[in-house]
């Protein structure tokens, strides 16, 4: 049952939308139900007795969140990892950016329906945190040295925790920032497809993006900055987040080699391999996801790795055995030293991204450099924040994915150093989970046709959870609340 009928709120007349979506006994404790009103899909969620009501779809790249993880108050993507406190619809882990929606739910006669404020609000999908716009008058300046993600979400954070002094973000990339891990999945993008926002939005938020432009020098004593053009920029607090350091070995800047890094690099090789026979050097993430792009597209694609299959380091050899089997084909980094808040060793400096070596609290806070998208947004929340005097920790669990001809591999955890691999379904059959074991303790899990496991076990490790051996052998999974 559905109607529509009027309210006043604030002074402002408004249309309201109700409807009955289900029966009290239809929702249990700890679960999620998917219910529709309209047209529009709402996730419903039952958390220690409290009802609330969110979007249902992931705002990173829309996935349900039906098929997710919920522990407590916290929902997990299946898909890539994201996390939405199901009370407030914010954003929580990443990637990501945007918060969900959120609806007044009323329970009446052991009956839920909903309450929406306005019929635009069944339209909304994703929903920008507030955020403060910069004040001339104050006069402090936050330089971003990198375009990435870790940049851009230190920009957001900083202005959705009332920061209203200057923000510069200085990329040597011709576009502002946009989502990178598309580029080695489909190389041949439209650039507008990619940005993460559009210009207006820093324009709005008084956030400055200088773009073509580098950083060749920092001056801590006078908290300057020198640019390749010989410019220089004063700064009050710094973050550096350039990302990995790019290839310096011989014959790399040979007609014929290509380096991934850039938007104008993923147009570039698509072009020149087309047609061509194609050699991709690195046999793990990035290297498969762009012979799997290429496999249909050159005359022939040969990847070349240092182990005997592909993935073997992070994944095993009997996952990188069933990749070789799936694929179709022809056949140094950098680091600052860091304290536990993103900053580092001088004054007023933050690093954050894939420059950075960090503390990893799954590991004992050991010492760690992951180059992982979601880790690369968390740690710019985590030094924005603490540019902002807000003592805040990097706690984030590791979570990536790769595609690999349409099929999705899902990672979580750090698994350097495993022992031990133990297999939940059949890695031939393209559909299994893997725990990785040190120690006698689960440290990493990835999966294949799995879903939500993988989600799970990232919330279990974010809780503090020691996952065992013996719970990772046993036959009944129930642990994993699947």
């Amino acid at each position: 049952m559905a109607g529509m009928h009027q309210c006043q709120e604030s002074g402002e007349e408004l249309e309201e939308v109700t409807g009955m979506v289900c029966q009290e006994t239809d929702l249990k404790d700890g679960q999620m139900r998917e219910v529709t009103v309209g047209e529009q899909t709402v996730l419903l969620v039952c958390t220690q007795g409290q009802y609330s009501a969110v979007g249902s779809h992931c705002s990173h790249y829309n996935a349900p969140l039906i098929k997710g993880a919920l522990v407590g108050y916290r929902v997990r993507c299946p898909f890539h990892g994201a996390c939405f406190n199901v009370r407030t619809g914010d954003i929580e882990d990443y990637p990501g950016l945007d918060s969900l929606p959120t609806y007044k739910v009323k329970h009446v006669c052991k009956v839920f329906s909903y309450w929406f404020v306005s019929p635009q609000s069944l339209k909304l999908t994703k929903r920008v945190k507030e955020m403060c716009r910069m004040v001339p008058d104050i006069k402090h300046t936050i330089l971003l040295i990198g375009g990435g993600p870790a940049s851009q979400v230190c920009a957001e954070t900083l202005r959705q925790n009332c920061y209203q002094g200057r923000i510069i973000m200085v990329t040597k990339d011709t576009l502002p920032p946009f989502d990178k891990p598309k580029l080695s999945k489909a190389m041949n993008l439209d650039s507008s497809s990619i940005l993460l926002r559009p210009s207006d939005f820093y324009q709005q938020y008084g956030i400055e993006v200088w773009t073509q432009k580098e950083v060749v020098s920092v001056n801590p004593a006078d908290k300057s900055v020198k640019l390749s053009n010989g410019t220089l920029q004063q700064y009050d607090q710094l973050l550096i987040s350039t990302g990995s350091r790019p290839l310096n070995c011989p014959g790399w800047d040979l007609k014929g080699v290509k380096l991934l890094q850039s938007y104008e690099d993923a147009k570039e090789i698509h072009s020149s391999c087309v047609g061509q026979k194609a050699v991709v050097i690195g046999a793990s993430f990035i290297g498969m996801e762009v012979a799997s792009y290429l496999s249909d597209k050159a005359a022939s694609v040969a990847v070349v790795g240092t182990s005997t299959y592909p993935y073997e380091r992070s994944l095993g050899p009997e996952i990188g055995k069933m990749s070789m089997q799936v694929r179709n084909d022809d056949d140094c980094s950098l680091s600052w030293s860091l304290l536990s808040f993103m900053r580092t060793n001088i004054p007023d400096i933050f690093s954050a991204g894939d420059v950075t070596a960090f503390p990893l609290t799954i590991r004992g806070d050991q010492r760690v450099n992951i180059g992982h998208w979601q880790m690369s947004q968390a740690q710019g929340r985590v030094a924005a924040l603490n540019m902002l005097k807000k003592p805040t920790k990097i706690e984030s669990v590791p979570f990536f994915w790769t595609v690999l001809l349409g099929k999705s591999i899902r990672y979580t955890g750090y698994g350097e150093g495993y022992t031990e691999i133990i297999f939940k379904g059949k890695v031939e059959e393209r559909k299994f989970l893997a725990f990785y074991i040190k120690d006698e303790v689960v440290v990493a899990a990835a999966s294949l046709m799995f879903d939500p496991a993988v989600a799970h076990v990232a919330e279990l490790m974010t809780t503090g959870q020691i996952l065992t051996k013996a719970q990772a052998q046993a036959d009944d999974l129930s642990w994993l609340q699947m």
